[in-house]
């Protein structure tokens, strides 16, 4: 497969991927902790209007899912890839962080949230599983096969 097309599928897979462990994780976090009492989730301008009802606790998940959302992704995206593990386990990193950048505006939330969600969930994760990558593939510019 051409270098070129193999990066841009780790790139697609580790998005999807990386998607789908936040939404499972959300899912579980609202069975764990449930929303408070009259909470409804059931559409963004909705949530928005209710959110002032959440407590602390109610931000873990969310910011469990975003940081370990963006670890898989850039992991699956960084073990996939052909050449340049760290810099496309960073490029997930980015566009989740994009992504969250995103959610801060259409749906309010705490100011100490948003700062860590920021600052802590993507590119921290990225950087993170971008590194294990270069150190299991014994490579620091990562540029061989991990598999």
């Amino acid at each position: 497969m051409n270098i070129i097309v193999k990066n841009i599928f780790a790139i697609i897979l580790g998005i999807i991927v990386g998607s789908a462990v936040n939404m499972l994780i959300i899912q579980i976090g609202t069975s764990i902790i449930p929303p408070p009492e009259g909470f409804d989730m059931t559409s963004t301008e909705v949530l928005a209007s209710s959110i002032q009802l959440y407590e602390p606790q109610h931000f873990l998940f969310p910011f469990l899912a975003h940081a370990l959302g963006t670890f898989a992704g850039a992991i699956i995206a960084a073990v996939v890839a052909a050449t340049h593990r760290f810099k496309i386990a960073l490029s997930i990193g980015l566009l989740f962080l994009i992504g969250g950048f995103y959610m801060v505006l259409i749906l309010p939330s705490p100011i100490w949230f948003s700062v860590l969600d920021l600052f802590v969930a993507y590119l921290p994760m990225a950087y993170f599983a971008g590194k294990i990558m270069d150190t299991r593939s014994g490579n620091a510019n990562s540029y061989g096969p991990v598999l």
